[in-house]
C-alpha cells in the first residue's frame, strides 16, 4: 500500500471517528412548525438509535419515537474483548437517557406487528403508534436450521451463538474460563452475508489471546463455510506472529469449507461437530448459525427471496413497502458490510432522507462510510475503511479511498491502530447515545 493510500485511510479515521464523515450528516435543520410529522423507529441497536437522534436534530418538530424491546444495549463490536478479559460487560452497555434528552420518546416494548396500509405499529403489550415515516433498524436474526441438531433453546443453553451481545457473551466467557487447560475451542463461522464480516476471526484471536495467557495447552479450532475471510492477509500474519499459526504447535487452526470446514450436523450431548468428512470434538463450542433480517422484517413483508431487505440505496426505503426505511444489518446496501459503522452511517442519510420528505425538499445527495477495526493482540489492531457514494442508483465505491492496514507489521503503526479503534468506539457510542 503506497502512503498516500495509508495518508488517505487515516484521513478518513479522524474525520469519521465521530461518525460525521456522512456528507447528509451536515445537513442543516429545516423549518420548524407546521402540521406533526411523525416517525416512528424500531429497533434502538446503532442504526435506530443514531435515526433517532439525527432526525432530531436536523428538525425538532418532527415527533421522534424509538420502540426497543431491551432498555440496555451491548455493542457486538468490541465483546469479543470481553471473552479474552480485557473488557467488562459495563464497558459496552448503553442506555437511552441520552436520546430522551434530545426529546426523543423511548418506549420499551416489542413491536408485534406494521401494518403498511394503515401506516401503524402495533407492540405486544397492545399499544399503536401511527406513523408518517416508520424506519426499521431489526438487526439479524438466525437461521438455526442451517446446522443440523441446532437451535434457539441449545444456543441459550449449551452451545452459545454470542452474535447478539449480552447474556450469551457471558455465557461464552464463563465457558472459556471454566475450561480445562488442553481444552479445545471451536467456532464455526457461517456463510456470506452476515453481521461483521471480521468478526469470527477477532473472536479467534482474542481467545487465543486469553487461551495463551491463561490455558496454553488448549487451542481454537475454526471450522469455516468460507473459503476465504475479511481482512484475510492480516489476520493470518497477526496468527503467525502471535499464535503460532502454520506450526504444530499454534494455538489457531483455520479449516476451509472444501477441507472439512463446513459444519452440517452437533451432536449436542457428545459436544461433537459433524461434517463431510470429518468429526470433531469441542470443549467449548461456538456456533455462528447463517442469519437473515430481523423477525419484524420478515413478519412485515419486507425482505426478498434472499431473507434480506431490497431499500434504495440514496433514502433506505424500502422498494416492497412506501414509507417504510430500513436501515443496517438487515439492509441489503452491497457493497457496504453489515456492521455497526455502516449502520451508523445508513442512518445518517435515512435521516436527512425523511426530514426531506416530510418537509417536501430535496432529498440530499448521499455520501457513506464505514471502518472496521479489529484487535488481534494487545498492540496489534488491523483495520479496513472505505467511502461510498450513490451514483445510477446504486451505492458504489469512491475509487482511490479507504484501504487496509499494511501486510507488513510495524509495531508504532499497529499500535495507533488499536488506539484509532478505541477512540472510534468512544466516539461512535456517544454520537448515536449521547
Amino acid at each position: 500500500m503506497s502512503n498516500n493510500k495509508h495518508d488517505r485511510r487515516n484521513f478518513l479515521k479522524i474525520v469519521g471517528a465521530g461518525g460525521i464523515a456522512t456528507t447528509v450528516a451536515l445537513y442543516t435543520p429545516f423549518a420548524i412548525g407546521g402540521a406533526s410529522k411523525k416517525v416512528i423507529i424500531i429497533g434502538g441497536g446503532m442504526g435506530g438509535a443514531t435515526a433517532a437522534k439525527y432526525i432530531k436534530m436536523m428538525d425538532s418538530s418532527v415527533d421522534v419515537t424509538l420502540i426497543e424491546t431491551n432498555r440496555d444495549y451491548f455493542t457486538c463490536f468490541t465483546s469479543n474483548e470481553v471473552l479474552s478479559g480485557h473488557r467488562k460487560m459495563s464497558q459496552i452497555k448503553f442506555g437511552y437517557a441520552g436520546l430522551e434528552k434530545h426529546g426523543i420518546k423511548v418506549v420499551i416494548d416489542t413491536v408485534s406487528a406494521i401494518d403498511a396500509k394503515g401506516k401503524t405499529v402495533k407492540t405486544k403489550t397492545g399499544k399503536s403508534f401511527a406513523y408518517d415515516r416508520c424506519v426499521v433498524s431489526p438487526g439479524v436474526d438466525f437461521k438455526y436450521d442451517s446446522v443440523e441438531g441446532y437451535n434457539s433453546e441449545v444456543a441459550y443453553s449449551k452451545i452459545p451463538h454470542a452474535w447478539k451481545a449480552g447474556p450469551q457473551t457471558v455465557m461464552l466467557r464463563q465457558q472459556l474460563v471454566s475450561m480445562k487447560d488442553g481444552g479445545t475451542v471451536i467456532i464455526a463461522p457461517p456463510v456470506n452475508p452476515f453481521r461483521c464480516p471480521p468478526g469470527p476471526y477477532e473472536r479467534a484471536s482474542q481467545i487465543a489471546y486469553y487461551l495463551k495467557k491463561n490455558k496454553p495447552k488448549s487451542k481454537v479450532l475454526i471450522l469455516d463455510a468460507k473459503q476465504r475471510f475479511s481482512k484475510f492477509g492480516l489476520f493470518t500474519n497477526g496468527w503467525k506472529k502471535h499464535y503460532g499459526y502454520g506450526t504444530e504447535n499454534s494455538i489457531i487452526e483455520w479449516v476451509a469449507s472444501d477441507q472439512g470446514g463446513l459444519v452440517e450436523r452437533v451432536d449436542v450431548k457428545n459436544m461433537t461437530l459433524h461434517g463431510e468428512f470429518d468429526k470433531h470434538k469441542g470443549d467449548v463450542i461456538n456456533i455462528i448459525p447463517a442469519q437473515t433480517a430481523g423477525g419484524i422484517a420478515l413478519a412485515t413483508g419486507l425482505t426478498d427471496s434472499s431473507g434480506w431487505c431490497p431499500v434504495q440505496g440514496n433514502t433506505f426505503e424500502s422498494t416492497i413497502h412506501k414509507n417504510i426505511h430500513v436501515i443496517g444489518d438487515a439492509a441489503i446496501a452491497s457493497p457496504m458490510p453489515k456492521s455497526g459503522y455502516a449502520a451508523n452511517s445508513e442512518a445518517k442519510v435515512c435521516a436527512a432522507a425523511i426530514v426531506a420528505l416530510l418537509s417536501g425538499d430535496k432529498i440530499p445527495e448521499p455520501s457513506y462510510v464505514n471502518t472496521c477495526y479489529s484487535v488481534i493482540a494487545p498492540g496489534d489492531g488491523v483495520s479496513v475503511a472505505m467511502v461510498y457514494k450513490y451514483q445510477n442508483g446504486k451505492i458504489v465505491k469512491v475509487k482511490g479511498s479507504g484501504g487496509l492496514t499494511p501486510i507488513e507489521f510495524n509495531p508504532k503503526l499497529r499500535e495507533r491502530e488499536v488506539e484509532y479503534g478505541y477512540t472510534w468506539f468512544n466516539n461512535i457510542t456517544n454520537d448515536a447515545f449521547g
